[in-house]
């Protein structure tokens, strides 16, 4: 099964496009459209979008982040995911684990973990070869 796209729940809208463009900045994404409390991002140089940031739920409840939900980010390089992190950490995010190898010995996974400003946990990682 392959993934169609995430979204991502926000209890302030312009707190979430500042987080979310200065992260998605930095692994080479950008903000497609902002329309209605929707946000769409995707590859820059491309049409498409991947991931929807909403203020505004389905259920008019207010966007909560989910206990156990992570979302996971791929970048390209150990830079990337390093730029991305603080990216995020300047922009009302809190840090859940800065960059490095996951385990520490590890060779083939580094990643980075923080929390958006409405709570939701992240992941930004790549795969070192």
């Amino acid at each position: 099964m392959m993934l169609g796209y995430v979204t991502i729940g926000a209890l302030d809208e312009a707190k979430a496009k500042s987080f979310y463009d200065a992260v998605f900045g930095a692994m080479g994404c950008d903000q497609k459209f902002s329309d209605g409390g929707w946000t769409g991002y995707g590859a820059k140089g491309q049409d498409n979008h991947d991931v929807y940031v909403v203020s505004k739920t389905a259920d008019g409840n207010p966007a909560r982040a989910g206990n156990g939900i992570m979302i996971s980010f791929k970048a390209k390089t150990k830079g990337e995911v390093e730029a991305a992190y603080k990216a995020g950490v300047s922009h009302g995010g809190t840090d859940e684990g800065a960059p490095g190898p996951r385990p520490a010995d590890s060779t083939t996974f580094f990643g980075a973990y923080l929390r958006d400003p409405t709570g939701n946990k992240i992941c930004v990682y790549c795969k070192p070869s």
